[in-house]
C-alpha cells in the first residue's frame, strides 16, 4: 500500500476543510517518521492523540447517555468501551482510508505499519484532536458522529463477535471451533487464515494479522451469516 499525499482529497473524504493544514499533517505524522527526519520540523501525533482521545470519550459518553435513558452505568461503560477500543477505531479509520495518508518511517512502512490497528486507531484519535483545535468542539463532534458513532450496532457486533457467537451457538447445544488453516508473509507482517465452524450452522473464514484478529473476523462473518439467515440476537449492553 503506497502513501497517499493528496490531502485535498482526504479532506473531501472526511468532509472537513482545515484552516491550518499543519494540524492535519501533524495528525498524520507517526513517531517513526518524525524520528527519521530528525530536523525538528516534524512533530509526531502523540499529543494530538491524547487530546482526541478525550474529545472522543466525551462525545461518545454524551451520545450513549442521551440515546439510552434506561441504560445503567455498567452497560453504558461497556458500550463506550466497544466504541473506543482499538479494533473498532481502526475499522472506522479504514472506512475513510486514513491508513493511506499516515506518514510513516521507511522501516515502519516496510514492516507493515500501515496495516496495524494500533497505528491506525491512534491516528484517528489524533485527527479528532486536530479537528478540535482547528475548528472547535462542534466540528470534532460532527466528525465523530459521522464516522465513529454511525452504524453503531454493527460495530458493537464486531467488537463482541466471539462472545456473542458463542452465546448464539450454545443455544443450539453447540460450541464454536476455530481452526488455523494457514499463514503467509514475513514474520513482521504475517497474515493468519482461520475457519470458524459450529455443527451444520456455519463454516466461515477469517483473516487477520494475529490469530486472535483472524478469529474475531471469522466470528464476525459467522454472525453476519446467521443474521442474514434470520437468527435474532443483540449485542451486549443493549
Amino acid at each position: 500500500m503506497k502513501h497517499n499525499t493528496d490531502l485535498d482529497g482526504f479532506q473531501k473524504i472526511i468532509q472537513y476543510q482545515f484552516n491550518n493544514i499543519g494540524l492535519l499533517k501533524n495528525a498524520l505524522t507517526h513517531s517513526s517518521y518524525a524520528n527519521e527526519k530528525k530536523t525538528g520540523n516534524y512533530k509526531d501525533n502523540e499529543r494530538l492523540e491524547f487530546l482526541g482521545d478525550a474529545v472522543l470519550e466525551l462525545t461518545s459518553s454524551e451520545f450513549i447517555y442521551t440515546g439510552n435513558p434506561d441504560m445503567n452505568e455498567g452497560k453504558m461503560t461497556r458500550l463506550r468501551a466497544s466504541i473506543v477500543c482499538e479494533p473498532t477505531l481502526a475499522m472506522c479509520a479504514r472506512q475513510i482510508h486514513l491508513q493511506e495518508y499516515i506518514m510513516l518511517g521507511k522501516g515502519e512502512d516496510l514492516t507493515g505499519g500501515r496495516t496495524r490497528d494500533s497505528i491506525i486507531s491512534d491516528a484517528l484519535e489524533a485527527l479528532i484532536g486536530a479537528i478540535y483545535l482547528d475548528g472547535g468542539f462542534a466540528n470534532a463532534k460532527e466528525f465523530i458522529h459521522r464516522f465513529v458513532l454511525n452504524d453503531l450496532e454493527n460495530k458493537q457486533l464486531f467488537y463482541d463477535s466471539k462472545t456473542i457467537l458463542q452465546e448464539v451457538v450454545q443455544a443450539y447445544g453447540l460450541e464454536v471451533e476455530y481452526e488455523l488453516t494457514g499463514e503467509e508473509g514475513p514474520e513482521h507482517d504475517k497474515k493468519f487464515h482461520v475457519i470458524a465452524k459450529a455443527g451444520d450452522l456455519f463454516v466461515v473464514k477469517g483473516t487477520g494479522h494475529t490469530k486472535k484478529a483472524a478469529q474475531q473476523q471469522a466470528a464476525y462473518n459467522a454472525l453476519l451469516h446467521l443474521k442474514k439467515n434470520g437468527t435474532q440476537f443483540m449485542p451486549k449492553g443493549k
